[in-house]
């Protein structure tokens, strides 16, 4: 159907008593076989689904508004509102719902006479209509006791609404009000508060749009300054009139608009200052309140938005070097009043909303205005911000990109200047106001950073064809921003221990781990390639050295996201680096206390027994048995010793195994969870070594020793609580001098059959099974258990520093020298790693 008369916007009144956009249709009446009866129907204009089908009861109270709308209770928590695009659209279908009702179409409300009895109602029918007293000062009281009266009543109710409109009868009880508080009489303004209030109650439009007139409606307000209950009048009017100015912050021309502005305002106002907490009936009565100003902010934000010199002077003045800081909070806060009254507007008209402020440049303007020092207009655009994210994160990331290219040309041009993006991208404009926050809770860093959280999300990035927006947004965070957001905790990493470890540091770099967190989860080669590049998770695993728990629980989830992935390319970056060992000094020097941290550390050894994780099962066993065998209070440990026994049986003996099947590297390596990697990220892990991005180096080329007591101390204590026998199980192997903080600062010995030798860190890192090896993809086996005189692959390098970590298997000249150097292999490096 595409009549415009039908034209409708379906609303429903949710729990905190505003009105939700439910979608924009065509309304039609019809009968409905089963609903076995008359009905309005709406069916959506986009699709055609039907968006509301409500059968028309006779007993149901239907209400006409403001000539475009019509409200009505569907049951005694759910309202519903239709509002017309046309008034004749509106005229037709009420006078379909008063036609099934046997009602007069002039009426503005239908009736319900459920609750009368029958005398009240022969009563009702018989008497053409209420008859009002004359209104006088001496009647005041008798007035009052008629308002009272008519309210349990609909059908009386709607008779005193018409008399109090046909007769003029507001207007007179203001005269009277005036008469009342030039004498003092205060009984008589007693009685008009309860007249006001009552009308109110009764809940009619009419009646409103007069009452909230310009001549009415602040004594209105005085009327509702004299509640009997109270000893002293309020001072509304005063507070309305002095206290409360109306800022221009942009002169609006449109003196209907003004108008319009005062009037919500003091409406809003009566609502939540004036008048009193309505009870479980009242609030029901005072539905058509909450309607008048909704609809109000509605006609106020189309208003505004059509004004386009009102915009343009706006957004001018904003970004003015020469506004002052006064008129720029001004303005600022105008716009965030402006943007939150937005989310009155039903979604395609906010669309429109929303692109006409990024025409005019808001971004820019939110830009300028989070560059300045001023907390409270920064502490706005922050909100402003956030409407814009919440609503439309593509178009802050469409934004940000196009700046950054902007602004990559500049720098080609002015290489002089040297612009550098860091300095003036929006998005670290947000991260450096995260990290630099200053309320001692993180309230806005914690705003900011679900903010980040938003832009970052693949699952609300646009879904194209070929993914745009996932690679070149993603591509760019990691290029441009990722440096910025992890700059507080590389510098906090430095030493075996947080540098910092007050409280409000360790927040922030919990929320900082946390977004993290989010990235290994949500994203792929990116951020794979950074932890990795980076040497990221060695630097997070610090911060289990910290005291705050919580810190060193974030810190130890990290991990524990990465090892879910299940994902050989970070295991064999684990492995190389040793990067168990915080963990395991994290459970040592925990001790025997049953607590969080206790049981996360042991539900991450559990996931790898249970999953099988032959690499880490292998490396743990090698290279921290001695550390957890006497663990016995859970099986974990020793099923996972069982699992590496059973692993080098396999391996010992390959006859063992009855079928071939795939390695885990072909199986796991582009798969996380049930999804495929996209082409790109294929294409990345088949590069070259000479492709990868330089960085930093995994493996540091040179660093201080880590000394084998740093970790051995708390190991004793736990063997001495657990009163071993035999000294010789205490035996740490000997001290090694190691360079590099990716050597193992300890390692234990196993059983007298196992042979497990500390080598230099070049052979370790160069042997083909070794974990990290560019010729292999990892190797159940010990480190040091290849003879000396073997030959080495040579390790991949960058202008930073070794990198490797990454195999490829179109690598066929490493292909070709592992298979020479197969027959030099004790048995168990033969075998490949397979499961």
């Amino acid at each position: 159907m595409t009549d415009t008369r039908r034209r409708v916007k379906v609303y429903t009144l949710n729990e905190d008593r505003q009105w939700d956009d439910r979608g924009t249709g065509h309304v039609s009446s019809g009968y409905v076989e089963r609903l076995k009866g008359m009905s309005l129907l709406v069916r959506a204009e986009s699709d055609g689904s039907l968006l509301l089908e409500s059968k028309i009861n006779p007993n149901t109270a239907y209400q006409k508004q403001q000539d475009t709308l019509i409200v009505w209770s569907e049951a005694e928590n759910y309202d519903l509102a239709l509002s017309f695009q046309e008034k004749a659209g509106c005229d037709e279908i009420w006078e379909k719902i008063c036609q099934v009702q046997g009602k007069d179409p002039s009426v503005d409300i239908t009736q319900d006479l459920v609750d009368e009895s029958e005398e009240e109602r022969f009563d009702d029918m018989s008497s053409p209509g209420l008859e009002l007293p004359s209104c006088e000062l001496s009647r005041l009281e008798e007035i009052a006791e008629l308002v009272a009266s008519s309210l349990p009543s609909p059908l009386r109710r709607e008779k005193l609404a018409l008399a109090l409109e046909n007769e003029g009868y507001i207007k007179k009880l203001l005269e009277l009000f005036h008469v009342c508080e030039d004498l003092e009489n205060i009984e008589g303004l007693h009685h008009l508060y309860e007249i006001i209030k009552g009308i109110f109650l009764l809940n009619r439009t009419a009646l409103f749009e007069v009452m909230f007139s310009e001549e009415c409606i602040m004594d209105v307000i005085g009327c509702l300054e004299y509640d009997p209950a109270l000893s002293q009048p309020r001072k509304h009017r005063e507070f309305l009139t002095k206290t409360a100015k109306f800022k221009e912050v942009i002169p609006i021309s449109d003196p209907e608009l003004k108008q319009k502005i005062h009037q919500t305002y003091r409406v809003q106002y009566i609502q939540d200052m004036v008048l009193p907490t309505p009870s479980v009936f009242e609030e029901n009565m005072l539905s058509t309140l909450h309607s008048f100003i909704f609809f109000n902010k509605v006609e106020i934000v189309g208003m505004l938005q059509e004004d386009e010199k009102f915009l343009t002077d706006l957004f001018a003045q904003l970004t003015d070097e020469a506004t002052d800081e006064e008129k720029r909070q001004e303005l600022v806060n105008f716009l965030k009043e402006f943007c939150a009254f937005s989310q009155t507007l039903q979604p395609q008209n906010r669309d429109a909303f929303f692109k006409t402020l990024s025409n005019m440049g808001i971004l820019p303007a939110l830009e300028v205005i989070l560059g300045m020092d001023d907390t409270q207009v920064r502490s706005a655009a922050t909100d402003i911000f956030s409407y814009l994210v919440e609503y439309n994160p593509s178009m802050v990331r469409e934004f940000v990109m196009q700046e950054a290219q902007q602004n990559d040309d500049v720098s080609k041009k002015l290489t002089e200047q040297k612009i550098t993006s860091k300095d003036i991208l929006l998005i670290n404009l947000i991260i450096e106001h995260m990290i630099c926050d200053t309320d001692p809770e993180l309230g806005g860093a914690v705003q900011l950073m679900g903010l980040l959280r938003t832009l970052v999300d693949p699952e609300n990035m646009l879904a194209t064809a070929n993914k745009t927006e996932k690679t070149e947004f993603l591509g760019f965070f990691y290029k441009h921003c990722m440096h910025v957001l992890t700059a507080p905790l590389l510098a906090n990493t430095t030493e075996d221990k947080p540098s910092k470890d007050d409280f409000q540091t360790a927040q922030l770099l919990a929320l900082v781990l946390e977004l993290l967190t989010f990235c290994v989860e949500h994203h792929t080669y990116h951020i794979k390639n950074y932890i990795i590049n980076k040497d990221i998770l060695r630097r997070v695993l610090v911060l289990m050295a910290s005291k705050h728990a919580f810190l060193a629980l974030c810190a130890l989830r990290f991990k524990r996201k990465i090892i879910g992935l299940k994902d050989e390319f970070y295991n064999r970056y684990i492995m190389k680096s040793f990067l168990f060992e915080p963990v395991v000094k994290a459970f040592l020097n925990n001790g025997s206390r049953y607590n969080l941290m206790n049981s996360a550390i042991i539900e991450m050894f559990e996931f790898i027994r249970v999953e099988d994780i032959k690499s880490l099962t292998a490396h743990v066993i090698e290279n921290y048995w001695k550390a957890l065998e006497d663990v016995d209070y859970v099986q974990t440990f020793k099923g996972l010793k069982l699992r590496f026994e059973q692993q080098r049986e396999r391996q010992d003996n390959p006859k063992l195994d009855s079928t071939r099947r795939p390695s885990i590297l072909k199986n796991h390596r582009y798969r996380r969870d049930a999804r495929t990697l996209e082409d790109e990220e294929e294409m990345w892990f088949n590069t070259d070594e000479d492709d990868i991005e330089d960085g930093e180096a995994v493996v540091s080329p040179s660093d201080k020793a880590k000394n084998d007591d740093d970790i051995m101390d708390p190991i004793s204590k736990f063997m001495e609580r657990k009163k071993l026998k035999e000294s010789e199980e205490k035996e740490v192997l000997l001290k090694t001098n190691l360079s590099g903080r990716q050597s193992p600062s300890f390692k234990l010995s196993l059983s007298s059959g196992t042979k497990t030798n500390l080598t230099s860190q070049s052979s370790a890192t160069n042997l083909p099974g070794s974990p990290g090896s560019p010729g292999s993809p990892g190797s159940p086996g010990s480190p040091g258990s290849v003879p000396k005189n073997t030959s080495q692959t040579a390790a991949i390098t960058t202008k930073g520093g070794l990198v490797g970590l990454v195999d490829y298997p179109d690598d066929d000249e490493d292909d070709e020298e592992d298979e020479d150097k197969e027959d030099t292999l004790p048995l168990s490096k033969k075998a490949k790693f397979e499961s």
